[in-house]
C-alpha cells in the first residue's frame, strides 16, 4: 500500500487541506514531502523501484523533503530573528 503513489498524493492534499484550516507554514511542509514521494513514484524510473521498495526509505525520503521544505518556507514566508509584530493602532478607530 505504501508504495502506491496516489496514498502519498492523498496524504499531500489532506495535509494541505489541513495547512489552510491551520495557518502557519506547518503542515504545508509534510504536504510538499508526501507531494514529492508521491510523484517520484508516479514518474518511475530506478530511483522510484529503489524507493517503492521499501517503507524506511519512503518515510526517510518523505522526512528529509519534509524538513527541507519547512526549513525554506519558514525563512521565506516567518517571522525573523529579533522580529516581533507590532500593531500601531486599533481597528476600531476611524
Amino acid at each position: 500500500m505504501w508504495a502506491d503513489w496516489w496514498v502519498w498524493g492523498v496524504a499531500g492534499v489532506v495535509l494541505a487541506i489541513g495547512e489552510v484550516l491551520i495557518p502557519g507554514f506547518v503542515l504545508l511542509g509534510f504536504a510538499v514531502g508526501a507531494g514529492v514521494v508521491a510523484l517520484l513514484l508516479l514518474i518511475g524510473g530506478p530511483l522510484a523501484l529503489w524507493l517503492g521498495g521499501s517503507l524506511p526509505v519512503l518515510l526517510l525520503v518523505f522526512a528529509v523533503v519534509s524538513l527541507v521544505s519547512w526549513l525554506a518556507l519558514r525563512r521565506w514566508a516567518g517571522v525573523y530573528r529579533g522580529q516581533v509584530k507590532t500593531f500601531d493602532r486599533d481597528i476600531n478607530d476611524g
